[in-house]
């Protein structure tokens, strides 16, 4: 419609011809025509209270050139690309003609790699008597035990600061908070 008559139309303006000339009921004018303007298809702009439409031939003209040039460019950069990658390709293959030479290092490779996984695996089984392991295991559980005293020191800091605030009996914190009778420092 916009592109047939090249004139600018208000919604009202466009309810009325849309459903004469082009067959498209009234009530659905609105819905399309917002879904143009989605699609950047017409342009819309807000002049004082009314909203007017519009759209010209050659602006969908520009924007397929546009995106064709653009399109242009991507495929000349993908050829330039796959030229690049063929002869990597090429260059790849000089030196790894199939000989009988080339098929004994292959095999003797995939052997060594074969007892690589195999030594892997024999260290893994003795990794807890590694000195290395042992003594990060060491350092770990220094780590863990003055955390758990700190939050020991949280806690009974806490149960002093009820005592004192709220006049709560010990055994009660102990027994409301799921506190054991045996709750101590870790030595």
């Amino acid at each position: 419609l916009c592109f047939a008559q090249k004139d600018v139309f208000q919604l009202k303006d466009i309810e009325k011809i849309a459903p004469k000339e082009k067959g498209i009921t009234s009530m659905s004018v609105k819905e399309i025509l917002q879904s143009l303007v989605d699609d950047g298809m017409v342009d819309t702009d807000r002049i004082g209270t009314s909203n007017y439409f519009w759209a010209f031939p050659s602006k969908a003209l520009h924007a397929r050139k546009r995106k064709l040039e653009e399109l242009q460019a991507q495929f000349a950069e993908g050829t330039q690309k796959k030229e690049a990658l063929q002869k990597n390709i090429e260059k790849s293959k000089i030196g790894r003609e199939d000989t009988p030479e080339r098929a004994a290092l292959i095999e003797e490779l995939a052997a060594l790699r074969q007892k690589k996984e195999q030594l892997k695996a024999e260290i893994d089984k003795y990794r807890e008597c590694d000195p290395d392991v042992v003594e990060e295991m060491r350092q770990t559980n220094k780590v863990a035990k003055e955390a758990a005293n700190r939050w020991t020191d949280n806690i009974f800091a806490i149960k002093s600061w009820a005592k004192r605030k709220f006049g709560f009996e010990e055994n009660r914190i102990d027994k409301s908070f799921g506190i054991p009778e045996d709750f101590d420092y870790i030595d």
